[in-house]
């Protein structure tokens, strides 16, 4: 009889006292890597072709005038010569020496005097008025 009362005495302290080990809770399911991260495209998004403004079927083209208004037919001596050979002008905002390949305003002017030069050779390719 004594040992049944130790035997009880064991499992009614083992029931009142506190467990040590932590309950064991459920595992949480692990997203698989292809549901984790968004989809991935394996083509590369093409960018958009840029855009070219052209002018109107309906604006008005560039008015020529019809006389000499800029005094380019008084240098078209200097078409074939060297860009060394234009004279320095009096009055410097009425004329205009560039490059043949070089960028300019697209700005009209019937007043202005455009000289062309080849960028290489130096030498004058064109004189008009514009």
């Amino acid at each position: 009889m004594r040992r049944s009362a130790i035997t009880l005495t064991v499992l009614l302290l083992a029931g009142c006292g506190s467990q040590n080990s932590p309950t064991p809770t459920p595992a949480r399911p692990t997203p698989s890597p292809a549901a984790a991260a968004p989809p991935v495209t394996s083509k590369p998004v093409p960018n958009p072709p840029p855009r070219v403004s052209r002018p109107k079927p309906s604006a008005a083209p560039v008015p020529q005038p019809s006389g000499d208004t800029c005094g380019a037919k008084a240098l078209q001596s200097l078409v074939g010569k060297p860009r060394t050979a234009i004279p320095v002008p009096v009055d410097v905002r009425r004329r205009r020496v560039t490059c043949t390949t070089c960028p300019v305003t697209m700005d009209y002017s019937a007043e202005r005097l455009n000289i062309f030069f080849d960028a290489q050779t130096g030498i004058v390719k064109e004189v008009k008025c514009g």
